[in-house]
């Protein structure tokens, strides 16, 4: 920001001040705020023009003294453009710092960026997970390309970032890496959680990331409704391996549990709840919250099936589950055999279950939300929001009851 400053020079009485040259003092006032230090040299108060802030006369020693501070003008003038040229926050205090050379310590974007993964990367396992470390890993490698074709280098002073900057990396993300309005939004959230550091260490003097919003929108989940969530129960399946991947997905479809946390479930995790029939008791993986999960005789009726098989009994786990890559995979296979024309993935369990299995018959979204094991209840609205079904049944009901009166 520029800003111009105003100096000025002047004498200051000491304490127990009894006569005789007093002290110089400069005085660097930007925006009305004040920074004051010694100019290291001293004058008779009967020498002193404090209009002009110079010694009077022309003697030889009042000639040294008045080129004396004309060049701490000069240094003055000197540090404030410095400040300009870098694009810094132009402040009483900033200036003293540059004119004193205790100048702040710059701070670069990509050593920042670099610094935060290697402490995501050591902190794996210990709230955060290998994929966490992907999405930041791909942040960073987008950010210092557009670093290199936006302004020709591979780090910048982090004092450089404005309005502009995140409204063209944005623009790059989208026009240039071709990424999706929520991957692009995705990308600047991490650039916005190196931010929130630097202000939070104060320094950076603005945040610029004021006035700026994501426009991106969330995706429409995809659910599978209850005649395909049926078809899909009740296919004959000859393969093993198509009928283990069905099996396990089907459980997802009454649980809830993401790919992460049903491939982690071990025997231990299940038990009687307070009602007396079988529960989940788990944390998720992602969120490291708990989920209390009700188990539905549809979901009872797989583990029995599975309670033998080989890998459940060695690593103690419920359900044998093969890798994601495979079981995605396999899922396609598993649609098109069923006539489901949706571009089925494991995660689209999850959805069934919040949609078709529990919002649609009526179960409170606050329970969902608890089940779901989300931090954040606007996350389980997001499936409210898609439910057609629910909302003409909702409003069958109301026609029933005008219809009635």
């Amino acid at each position: 920001m520029r800003s111009n400053f105003h100096l000025l020079f002047y004498l200051r009485k000491q304490k127990n001040y009894k006569g005789g040259a007093m002290a110089i003092y400069m005085r660097i006032t930007v925006n009305g705020k004040r920074a004051e230090m010694s100019a290291g040299r001293e004058c008779e108060p009967a020498r002193w023009n404090s209009h002009a802030g110079r010694g009077i006369g022309t003697k030889e020693e009042v000639r040294a003294l008045n080129s004396y501070l004309d060049s701490l003008q000069n240094k003055a003038k000197a540090a404030h453009q410095i400040l300009i040229d870098a694009g810094q926050s132009v402040t009483a205090e900033s200036m003293q710092n540059q004119f004193t050379g205790k100048s702040n310590k710059s701070r670069y974007l990509m050593q920042l960026f670099a610094e935060h993964n290697d402490k995501v990367k050591a902190l794996i396992g210990n709230g955060f997970e290998a994929n966490t470390l992907k999405g930041y890993k791909t942040s960073e490698k987008h950010l210092n390309a557009f670093l290199q074709t936006q302004f020709g280098k591979a780090d910048i002073d982090i004092t450089q970032l404005n309005h502009a900057f995140i409204t063209d990396f944005e623009f790059y993300l989208k026009a240039e890496c071709k990424c999706s309005a929520v991957s692009a939004a995705k990308y600047i959230k991490h650039l916005k959680k190196i931010v929130n550091h630097c202000l939070a260490n104060k320094w950076l003097p603005v945040n610029p990331f004021v006035n700026y919003k994501l426009k991106a929108k969330a995706k429409e989940r995809l659910f599978l409704t209850q005649e395909e969530l049926e078809t899909m129960t009740n296919k004959k399946l000859t393969i093993e391996r198509l009928q283990q991947v069905r099996d396990i997905f089907v459980f997802c479809c009454y649980t809830g549990l993401s790919y992460a946390d049903i491939k982690k479930l071990q025997r231990h995790e299940m038990g009687k709840g307070v009602d007396g029939d079988q529960w989940i008791f788990t944390e998720r993986q992602k969120t490291d919250t708990a989920s209390r999960i009700p188990l539905l005789p549809a979901a009872v009726q797989i583990l029995n099936r599975y309670s033998d098989h080989p890998a459940c009994v060695n690593r103690n786990l419920l359900l044998p589950v093969l890798s994601n890559q495979k079981t995605n995979s396999y899922l396609k296979e598993i649609a098109d055999l069923c006539g489901i024309t949706k571009p089925l993935t494991f995660h689209i369990a999850r959805h069934t279950f919040a949609t078709t299995v529990t919002l649609s018959n009526g179960v409170p979204i606050e329970s969902v939300s608890k089940m779901l094991g989300h931090t954040n209840i606007k996350t389980t609205q997001h499936y409210a929001k898609i439910l057609d079904i629910k909302v003409s049944q909702d409003m069958a009901l109301l026609k029933k009851k005008y219809g009635a009166a």
